[in-house]
């Protein structure tokens, strides 16, 4: 197989989500151990945990304990077996630093931008909303914190100041949400591979390696999407 084999990934996922965090960072391994046979095209596409969060945002412990109706003691376990998960794959969370959920609307849009601009900056800019948010613990709603990590990723600061002052590409990260949910999609991570075949949640790099080269290999007759 040569370089021709380009599979285009659709990454659905939102920037305050771990598990999308860890799925990132095992796709990444994945595609590593892929290449060359196997190219990528990677696409981050907005999903929102949490569409109706307020401007001022929650704290994370309380908000969890409520939306999955668990107590403080298991959303620290589940944050335990997060911490390890993300570290098996080189992503260290800090989820102390953790404290609030934000509204991620705004990332959105930048990250619909930065695809625009270029694969590489759109992924440079994702791995910055993560590393911000879990390491940090610093908010993806705060406009002069994305204007930073847009410059970071290599994009033009005024412009994102610019678009962040308006609503552009809110309408376009409508749709697309819109596009992915009427798709079935539920939660997040889901990776969509050629638009087809499914892959749900933040797997080991092996899941992700596996279903590379046998999509790539395969007659589209022989695959059924998952």
């Amino acid at each position: 197989m040569g370089a021709m084999n380009t599979l285009r990934i659709d990454f659905v996922s939102d920037v305050s989500c771990p598990w999308c965090a860890v799925g990132l960072a095992s796709l990444q391994t994945a595609m590593q151990r892929v290449a060359p046979d196997v190219q990528v095209a990677l696409h981050f596409q907005p999903f929102e945990l949490n569409p109706d969060m307020a401007a001022e945002g929650e704290d994370s412990i309380d908000h969890l304990m409520r939306k999955y109706g668990i107590d403080e003691a298991q959303v620290r376990a589940n944050g335990e077996v997060l911490r390890e998960r993300g570290q098996a794959v080189g992503f260290p969370f800090d989820l102390d630093k953790r404290k609030r959920v934000w509204n991620t609307f705004d990332a959105h849009r930048l990250l619909h931008w930065a695809e625009q601009e270029g694969e590489a900056q759109q992924l440079a800019l994702k791995k910055a909303l993560f590393k911000a948010y879990f390491l940090d613990g610093l908010s993806p709603a705060d406009h002069e914190l994305l204007v930073r990590l847009a410059a970071e990723a290599g994009l033009d600061a005024e412009r994102a100041r610019a678009i962040l002052a308006s609503d552009e590409f809110a309408a376009e990260v409508r749709a697309a949400e819109r596009m992915f949910t009427d798709a079935g999609i539920r939660s997040v991570p889901a990776i969509v591979i050629n638009r087809q075949h499914l892959i749900s949640g933040g797997q080991p790099p092996e899941v992700f390696e596996r279903a590379l080269r046998q999509i790539a290999g395969a007659q589209p007759s022989s695959v059924v999407a998952a």
